[in-house]
């Protein structure tokens, strides 16, 4: 069957089937930290037509399809299955069209982030969507995890920016919704299905992305407060202060940022003294006397009423590259912690705090010299840990730690995942998120889309158990 079935994706698209030795290596593993796999075939079609032949043929077979993007999840959304198919989207990219009045952009999945925002300011505009990851990551993978990143707290998570999709669902069907109206009434909005199901409903071909006004300022701040409760203070007072002008709030606590900025000494460490706290914000808007203006008297008067202990405002563009540095130094774990077990989860705020104590004294109770740092986009509250224990070497206690975590959120009333998506890794903790109840319901239309589950099979939902 499986001779059979090559040599029917071969004849169908004999320009886009790799097997064996053939698939490169970066196909075999995404950014999870989960061992490669090889996959029974890798499939790189050009266009859509290629990627619903591609479909047809594995739902007719019976042979799990793996959607991959640009492969940076950390959730094990991408990770191939042995004996299915991985199913590449890298080489439909391109810009189709960008439409300055509706401020559409019309793009192919496979396209990097990073050309869509460079594409969108060449056009004047304005994409909201900013990842650490965005050289990296593809649009489609964005939109099939709904990521979050830096600019949430002003323009929502990847959801919020999609106006319109295309999709080829399991058996081969291509829909194609590309709608550009921002008001579109006309039954049920079934781009909402695909968008954050990780590849378990559909695979996303094309979007309509949503594009903003470019700012004509944007300006930032490294504030140091005394401690969590004065970063909340700010908080609260940076959105009734800016406004829709704030960007981005962006946390460190002291074990993230004294042991980076420690690590790595080409970081700027912008204070001398230590703090209970410290806050990148980004503030843009259309004039730019008024936006650096705005900041200013913001963290004025955060120092003269005490909930801002120092601030640093960059002079240059080269400065606040060199203070955002210090916040996606994040890309550089591998080199200064080795292994490690990370989690994003999703928290109450103002609670966020007491959670991060609890880990980090837990954990210490556990494992005496475990390393446990946190960071996160607060203002729309998402909290980022991750976990090494030196004594264990390459042998990390991933599944105690996990359960830990997911535990703690799970009793604060947090969610195990706030923009990474579930993938195979958070599977076993999604019902300390979800109700029985939201499970079965997802099953359902799981079982209605891919009623042979051969889309990221595993992945996500506990299809087979719910769904005999």
């Amino acid at each position: 069957m499986s001779q059979e079935f090559l040599d029917a994706l071969t004849a169908a698209l004999p320009d886009a089937v790799f097997l064996g030795d053939d698939i490169p290596a970066r196909f075999r593993a995404d950014w999870s930290g989960l061992s490669p796999v090889m996959p029974l075939a890798l499939v790189r079609p050009r266009d859509t037509a290629g990627v619903s032949r591609a479909l047809s043929l594995c739902n007719e077979h019976r042979v799990s399809v793996v959607p991959q993007g640009g492969l940076t999840g950390l959730a094990g959304g991408a990770r191939p299955i042995a004996g299915g198919v991985a199913l590449s989207l890298d080489r439909m990219t391109g810009i189709e069209e960008i439409d300055p009045v509706m401020a559409t952009m019309t793009v192919q999945a496979g396209t990097p982030l990073a050309v869509v925002q460079v594409a969108a300011a060449e056009a004047g505009l304005f994409f909201g969507v900013d990842l650490g990851a965005r050289d990296s990551c593809s649009i489609g993978g964005n939109i099939a995890t709904n990521a979050g990143g830096n600019r949430v707290i002003r323009y929502g998570m990847t959801r919020e920016s999609v106006l319109g999709l295309e999709a080829v669902l399991a058996d081969g069907t291509v829909v194609s919704s590309l709608n550009k109206m921002l008001k579109n009434n006309a039954g049920y909005d079934l781009k909402q299905l695909f968008i954050g199901s990780e590849g378990t409903l559909g695979v996303i071909t094309r979007a309509v992305l949503r594009l903003q006004a470019r700012p004509a300022a944007i300006d930032s701040a490294f504030c140091a407060c005394p401690d969590f409760e004065a970063v909340l203070k700010l908080l609260q007072q940076a959105r009734r202060r800016l406004g829709a002008s704030l960007t981005s709030f962006e946390v460190m606590w002291p074990s993230f940022y004294d042991f980076m900025t420690g690590k790595l000494p080409q970081l700027r460490r912008p204070f001398d003294r230590n703090h209970g706290g410290y806050v990148l914000i980004e503030a843009s808007g259309a004039d730019a006397t008024q936006n650096g203006a705005l900041l200013s008297e913001l963290l004025a008067a955060g120092i003269e009423e005490g909930w801002v202990a120092d601030a640093v405002l960059p002079a240059s563009e080269r400065d606040a590259r060199d203070l955002w540095a210090v916040r996606e130094s994040v890309s550089e774990y591998g080199r200064v912690m080795g292994p490690l077990t990370a989690f994003d989860v999703g928290l109450p705020t103002v609670g966020t705090d007491g959670v991060v104590a609890e880990v980090e004294g837990e954990c210490r109770r556990r494992w005496p010299d475990a390393i446990v740092l946190a960071y996160g986009h607060i203002g729309d509250s998402n909290l980022h840990l991750v976990i090494n224990v030196p004594a264990s070497g390459d042998d990390q206690p991933h599944d105690e730690i996990a359960a830990l975590v997911y535990g703690l959120v799970g009793q604060a009333g947090g969610t195990i995942s706030a923009e990474h998506g579930i993938g195979v890794m958070k599977k076993p903790y999604l019902a300390l998120s979800r109700s029985p109840q939201e499970l079965a319901l997802m099953a359902r239309v799981k079982k209605a889309l891919d009623p042979n589950d051969i889309l990221n099979t595993g992945k996500v939902a506990a299809f087979a158990e719910l769904c005999p």
